[in-house]
């Protein structure tokens, strides 16, 4: 039965499916309800796979953040775990979706994991990497998942990352395969049929350098091809890959690929700012795999014209701006032509179209407001929808401002404007957006470039280590950075 299939699989044509068209909900990030998804409630997950179902979606993609739970779990881990649980049987009965779970090869907790629950616990903070090498080591790191994957084991398959984080310094491409099929063994001792896919990133192999020696560079065309002829070989049926169509073709696995286009709907991480205009989402979706093709958000109640756009590509659906005034009057009856103005006026330059729109998307009474048929979307508010979209644009207004005049005083806007929103959202992490540090530059202001780009003495792995614990806490550096430096700025002005 195994052997047919992974005939199947290879074909593309296991048990029948049809295509996967599909969301990565990313559990990483710790910030606020509803923007980080380790925040949702089962009704939330509930909601927000109507919305997406009705869309076109028929699977999901979970990162449940395994790697970080503590043995034994505390409390709020006992209950993330439930709750995954119900949401993969959720998923299955109420809305006949494919469930993917996420794992990183060989991440395990350290000592301080235990000490902050599973909503507010920092993974770069709370990680350790374990060594391919040492197999007491890695029985130990199996033996703990077996317990945790206990509540996901109703998943369709599970896909094991290849990078970002995993790795280890000079460990190889056989190491990792090790690994792979120790995992696939497991899975067969937690529930036969549970597929593994190879989720293909920077290359295992390229993360170990980067461990050795903390300069990054992807993995090379022959050291993907070496994984894949060892995986092949290993055979630990059924398996996939999850991405690698640009080399599975020489390796005679095709037809084993599911397209991950990855931050086609959102970069990650990224300070939530909402995406909307282009072709990058359709197109992301378009390019499909001979087994389906996922997506994947951040923040996704802040993503929803992307994430539409995406379902549409996958179709092979155009989407023209009626189709997306259509899309958010499924959203909010009667709002879909302000709405789209307020994306389109996001995706502008224009400060004075960005503050005009906010002040009539302000005005529009709560009291009002209806939903509809995508209501799920919405978490259970309207209000915080159109507020998110007022905040949203008078931060671009400011930054508009800001990049036409780099002045102190602009500074200082920007960053009351940037605060508000965060303070709404909560998110900490890395904030990449590139026509703003283009901007800081013209400061002279070396607490920004401080905030920006830490001094950080480490050599090696500890050196990647440190700089991922900084990214945790970038953007309340940043921000309080900005404000520092426009209010030093704005005292020595002659």
């Amino acid at each position: 039965m195994r052997l047919v299939l992974g005939l199947l699989l290879a074909l593309g044509l296991a048990a029948g499916q049809q295509k996967l068209v599909g969301i990565y909900v990313h559990q990483h990030w710790s910030y606020h309800r509803p923007y980080a998804a380790r925040t949702w409630t089962l009704e939330d997950w509930r909601g927000y796979a109507g919305g997406i179902h009705r869309l076109g979606y028929n699977a999901v993609m979970i990162w449940p953040v395994l790697e970080t739970i503590p043995d034994p779990p505390t409390p709020s881990d006992g209950a993330h775990l439930e709750k995954m649980r119900e949401v993969i049987d959720m998923l299955h009965s109420d809305f006949k979706m494919r469930v993917h779970i996420v794992l990183c090869p060989n991440v395990a907790p350290n000592a301080e994991a235990a000490k902050a629950t599973f909503e507010k616990r920092r993974f770069f903070y709370s990680d350790r990497r374990v060594d391919p090498g040492d197999q007491a080591a890695l029985d130990a790191m199996l033996g703990v998942r077996a317990r945790l994957l206990r509540y996901v084991a109703k998943a369709d398959a599970i896909n094991i990352i290849d990078s970002d984080p995993g790795g280890y310094p000079n460990s190889t491409n056989r190491q990792f395969v090790d690994i792979l099929v120790a995992h696939r063994k497991l899975f067969d001792r937690l529930r036969p049929g549970i597929e593994l896919n190879y989720w293909v990133h920077a290359g295992w192999p390229a993360y170990s350098r980067y461990y050795e020696t903390s300069q990054f560079k992807s993995g090379t065309e022959p050291e993907f091809l070496e994984a894949f002829k060892l995986l092949a070989q290993a055979n630990p049926e059924p398996w996939g890959l999850a991405g690698g169509l640009r080399y599975a073709p020489k390796a005679g696995l095709t037809g084993r690929v599911l397209s991950l286009n990855y931050g086609r709907i959102e970069g990650e991480p990224s300070f939530p700012m909402t995406n909307f205009g282009g072709d990058a989402a359709w197109q992301g979706g378009k390019d499909m795999g001979p087994r389906g093709v996922m997506g994947n958000a951040q923040t996704h109640c802040v993503q929803l014209p992307n994430t539409f756009a995406f379902a549409r590509g996958a179709q092979g659906i155009p989407v023209t701006d009626r189709d997306y005034e259509a899309f958010a009057n499924d959203l909010i009856p009667g709002r879909g032509a302000l709405i789209l103005q307020a994306w389109k006026a996001l995706a502008g330059t224009s400060p004075g179209t960005m503050r005009a729109t906010a002040n009539e998307v302000e005005a529009v009474p709560a009291s009002n407001l209806k939903t509809g048929p995508l209501r799920g979307l919405l978490f259970g508010s309207p209000s915080r929808f159109l507020n998110d979209l007022v905040l949203q644009l008078r931060l671009r207004a400011a930054a508009e401002e800001l990049y036409a005049d780099t002045t102190p005083s602009r500074l200082a806007a920007f960053a009351e404007s940037a605060e508000r929103w965060q303070r709404r959202h909560g998110y900490e992490n890395r904030w990449h957006w590139p026509a703003l540090l283009k901007a800081l530059e013209k400061f002279d202001a070396p607490e920004i470039r401080e905030a920006i780009e830490p001094v950080i003495d480490e050599k090696g792995f500890d050196h990647v280590r440190r700089h991922y614990y900084l990214r945790e806490t970038m953007t309340p550096r940043m921000l309080a950075a900005m404000k520092a430096a426009a209010a030093r700025l704005q005292r020595s002005a002659p």
